[in-house]
C-alpha cells in the first residue's frame, strides 16, 4: 500500500489483522431505472481483511464478493443480472477489491484500490467513514466503517441496455456502491 499522506489512524483502531464479519457486512448498489426511479440491490461480501499497520500508509484492505448472490427484490431481474447480459456469474464468479493507498480527508478517509467486476479491473476511490470500535457480548473487538463510490457500468464491460420510447435508456451508466462493514480484531 502506498502512502498519500502521513495522517494517523484513529486511536481506537489498533494495529493488527481485522477480519470482515460477513454476516454483519453488506455491499449494496443503486442504479437509476428508466430515468425516473432507482433500483437497489445487494451482493454478498464473502470475505475480507483489514490489516492495520502502526501508521496509515502501512494499512491495507482486501474484499471478495459473490455476484451470484445479487438480490434486488425481483427474482426475474436477479436471474437476468446473473446472465451474460450483465454479470455472467458462470464465467466471472468473484469480484474483488484490493487497496493500493489510503489517505485522510478531514475526519474521514479515502481508500483507493483496484476493483474487479466482470473480469475488468479499474481503480476506484472509496469515501470511507470510521464509525468507531466496540466490544460485543462475546468479547470480540469490532470496528465499523461505511464507504461509498460511484462507478461507470461501461468501464467494467457492463453495457446491456434498452432504448426508451421517449428517449434515453432503461439503465443508467452510473452505479453507486455502498458498503457497511463490521470487522473483528484477530488475536
Amino acid at each position: 500500500m502506498t502512502t498519500t499522506t502521513n495522517a494517523a489512524l484513529p486511536a481506537e483502531l489498533t494495529a493488527g489483522t481485522w477480519t470482515l464479519d460477513t454476516s454483519h457486512t453488506e455491499a449494496s448498489f443503486t442504479v437509476r431505472h428508466a430515468g425516473i426511479s432507482k433500483v437497489r440491490g445487494t451482493v454478498a461480501v464473502t470475505g475480507g481483511e483489514l490489516v492495520v499497520g502502526d501508521e496509515l500508509h502501512t494499512s491495507s484492505v482486501s474484499v471478495t464478493l459473490d455476484p451470484a448472490t445479487v438480490t434486488t427484490g425481483d427474482a426475474n431481474r436477479d436471474g437476468h443480472l446473473k446472465t451474460g447480459d450483465f454479470f455472467d456469474v458462470e464465467k466471472f464468479g468473484q469480484w474483488t477489491f484490493v487497496s493500493t493507498s489510503v489517505r485522510q480527508d478531514g475526519g474521514d478517509y479515502v481508500i483507493v484500490g483496484d476493483l474487479t467486476i466482470h473480469g475488468v479491473t479499474k481503480s476506484v476511490e472509496l469515501a470511507t467513514e470510521f464509525n468507531g470500535t466496540a466490544v460485543d457480548p462475546f468479547g470480540n473487538q469490532r470496528a465499523g466503517f461505511e464507504a461509498t463510490t460511484t462507478i461507470s457500468r461501461k468501464d467494467f464491460g457492463l453495457t446491456y441496455n434498452a432504448a426508451l420510447e421517449a428517449g434515453g435508456v432503461l439503465i443508467s451508466d452510473k452505479v453507486v456502491i455502498s458498503l457497511d462493514v463490521s470487522a473483528i480484531k484477530q488475536a
